[in-house]
C-alpha cells in the first residue's frame, strides 16, 4: 500500500537509509543535516541498527570504513566541511574497495562559511576530494521525493560496485518540506553475499580489507581493479533529465536545488514560445558527457547556473567539446538564483550572437 506524508529532505534520507537495510550510523552534528542525525538517532536503534553519535567527522568515517569491513551496510552524513574532516577517511574506504554511503547537505563555503544553501562541493564530489585516483558515484536529487530514491539506489549501487556513493543534497532540500510518497508494506531487501567481508575465519581462510600495499607492483594492481570498476559503473551508472529538450535551441544546465528554479523558467519561457529546455544531471559523477555531447550537434548554446561561481560548468565544457556556446550563471556564499535572474541570464544568452568557430 502506498503512503504519502509530510516530510523533509533530510528525513526522506534518513527513512530511506533504513528501508535500504541500512544496519550502522555514525555521524557528528552540523547545521543542516542535523535532522537526519536526529532521525537516526530516533529511527534506527528501533528498528534493528545502530546509532553513534561519535566525538569528530574523522571518527565517523572510521567507524562506518570498519563495520562495512564486517559485512554492514553502513552510512555516515554531514555539511560541507564536515565532509572536509572525511575525506582522508573516503579515500582509504575506496582504496579498500569498501561499499559506503555518504550523504552531504552542502553549505556555503569556503571555511566554515555559514548555513545557507550551496553547491560549491561539486568539485570535492566528483573530483576526489582526498588523495589519489578514486571516485565516488555521485548522486544529485532535486526534490524530497528523489532524495528518497536516490538514497535507496545509492545503497544497491555501494554493493553493486564495492564503491562509495555519495548523495549531494544541500540545504535548501535538507530542510524543505514536500510529500512523500513510498510503499508502506515494501519488504526489507534481501542480504547481499559478502564473502570479502571480515565476518571471522574459524571455516574459511582469513579475509584481508587493507589499502596499503608496501610493494609498487601490488598498489598498481589494485589501482587497475578500481579502473576497471570505475570505467564499468561510467557505462552503466549515468542518469539525467530532460524536460522540453526534443526542439529546444538552447538549454539550461542545472542540478540539484537550482534545477527546479530553472525549470520554472524553461516553462514560462516555452509559454511565450520560447524554444528552451532543461538537462539536469542527476548522476554528477559519471557526469553525462555522452548525452550533453549528442545535444550540442544541435543546440548550440548552454546556460549553466550553479550555487557556485563555476564548478560543474567546466565538464559541460568539456562534454560539448567546443561545438556550442557554453555561458555560465552563478551564486554561492548562501546566494540562490532567482528565477528572475535566470529568466534574465537565458534571456541574454538567446540573443548572444553565435560565433563562428575558427578552422
Amino acid at each position: 500500500m502506498k503512503k504519502t506524508i509530510l516530510c523533509s529532505g533530510n528525513e526522506a534520507i534518513g527513512e530511506a537509509a533504513i528501508r535500504a537495510g541500512l544496519r550502522f550510523y555514525a555521524g557528528y552534528p552540523i547545521t543542516p543535516q542535523n535532522e537526519l542525525t536526529a532521525y537516526m538517532a530516533d529511527q534506527l536503534p528501533r528498528r534493528g541498527g545502530i546509532f553513534i553519535q561519535s566525538e569528530s567527522e574523522l571518527a565517523a568515517i572510521n567507524m562506518i570504513y570498519g563495520a562495512s569491513a564486517a559485512g554492514a551496510r553502513v552510512m555516515t552524513s554531514s555539511s560541507s566541511p564536515g565532509i572536509s574532516l572525511k575525506q582522508e577517511g573516503i579515500s582509504y574506504i575506496s582504496g579498500a574497495q569498501l561499499p559506503a554511503v555518504i550523504i552531504n547537505v552542502m553549505r556555503a563555503g569556503p571555511g566554515l562559511g555559514n548555513i545557507w544553501p550551496a553547491q560549491s562541493d561539486y568539485f570535492q564530489a566528483t573530483k576526489g576530494g582526498g588523495h589519489g585516483d578514486y571516485h565516488m558515484i555521485v548522486l544529485a536529487p532535486a526534490s524530497v521525493q528523489e532524495s528518497f530514491d536516490l538514497t535507496r539506489l545509492s545503497f544497491e549501487l555501494a554493493d553493486r560496485y564495492r564503491i562509495a556513493v555519495m548523495v549531494l543534497s544541500d540545504g535548501l532540500l535538507g530542510q524543505m518540506m514536500e510529500g512523500l510518497t513510498f510503499d508502506e508494506e515494501l519488504a526489507p531487501p534481501a542480504a547481499v553475499e559478502k564473502p570479502w567481508a571480515l565476518t571471522g575465519a574459524r571455516d574459511r581462510k582469513p579475509n584481508v580489507v587493507r589499502s596499503l600495499f608496501m610493494k609498487r607492483p601490488d598498489v598498481e594492481k589494485n589501482n587497475l581493479v578500481l579502473q576497471k570498476k570505475y570505467r564499468r559503473a561510467a557505462a552503466r551508472e549515468v542518469r539525467y533529465a530532460e524536460t522540453f529538450m526534443d526542439d529546444a535551441t538552447m538549454a539550461v544546465v542545472a542540478y540539484g536545488s537550482v534545477a527546479r528554479i530553472a525549470e520554472a523558467v524553461v516553462r514560462r519561457l516555452r509559454a511565450k514560445g520560447r524554444r528552451v529546455g532543461l538537462f539536469r544531471p542527476v548522476t554528477l559523477w559519471p557526469f553525462p558527457s555522452k548525452r550533453l555531447a549528442d545535444l550540442s550537434r544541435r543546440v548550440k548554446k548552454f546556460l549553466v547556473v550553479e550555487m557556485s561561481y563555476g564548478q560543474m560548468v567546466e565538464d559541460v565544457r568539456l562534454s560539448v567539446e567546443g561545438r556550442a556556446a557554453v555561458s555560465f550563471y552563478g551564486r554561492s556564499g548562501g546566494g540562490v538564483p532567482t528565477e528572475s535572474q535566470i529568466e534574465r541570464e537565458t534571456l541574454r544568452c538567446l540573443s548572444a550572437p553565435l560565433k563562428k568557430r575558427g578552422r
